[in-house]
């Protein structure tokens, strides 16, 4: 996950130089975190049980990793089999670093593209991916406007059984993501981190 032009975020204390991929073919590979402020890879008992709720082996399945950051979600899902894996960032020095990663893990499921998250899923949709990762910057003020937006744009990709993985810094309410033609399927929190798994509302 980046920082964004426009957003603001109070820097990790104490932010962990490292994390490491915790299942599948790459398990335990370190992945380097880089000094940006905010910048907050997703705790590995958080990606456990994501990946518990979305299954150990993601064979075949399509992803995108809308706020990369240090790619921690994206390749957790190329790691366990996923069939392709977008990581979207916009930081260059961050695009570098994945690029490398991708590079020193062989990892030729993995695309690694330099833009805008909200943008990239714009493009988009229709196309049926089957999950799409989004943990986007917090923000002082709690980002909403980036979450709504990064929420509707995601939604419009989804194949008809597809997943949103949300992180934020609350929980989302039933009734908002109704609004957003969106359920919840699963919900979890750790410290100040709300995630959420999400599907698309059954047409009425």
């Amino acid at each position: 996950m980046k920082k964004q032009p426009g957003s603001t975020r109070r820097p990790t204390v104490n932010a962990p130089q490292e994390v490491r991929i915790i299942g599948g073919q790459w398990k335990r590979s370190k992945l380097p975190v880089s000094d940006r402020p905010g910048l907050r890879p997703t705790p590995a008992r958080v990606r456990e049980t994501l990946f518990n709720w979305l299954g150990q082996d993601l064979s075949g399945l399509r992803c995108l990793d809308a706020f990369a950051g240090t790619g921690a979600l994206g390749l957790e899902a190329a790691s366990r089999g996923a069939l392709e894996v977008v990581l979207v960032e916009q930081d260059p020095g961050l695009v570098h670093q994945l690029n490398a990663t991708r590079t020193r893990l062989k990892a030729d499921a993995v695309r690694v593209e330099r833009g805008d998250g909200v943008a990239a899923l714009r493009q988009r949709s229709g196309q049926g991916l089957d999950v799409v990762f989004l943990d986007p910057p917090f923000g002082d003020d709690g980002n909403e406007p980036l979450y709504l937006a990064a929420l509707q744009a995601a939604r419009q990709t989804l194949r008809d059984d597809g997943l949103i993985y949300l992180e934020a810094p609350r929980a989302w309410s039933d009734d908002e993501l109704a609004r957003l033609g969106l359920q919840l399927h699963r919900q979890g929190k750790a410290g100040a981190v709300a995630f959420h798994l999400l599907r698309l509302l059954p047409a009425q």
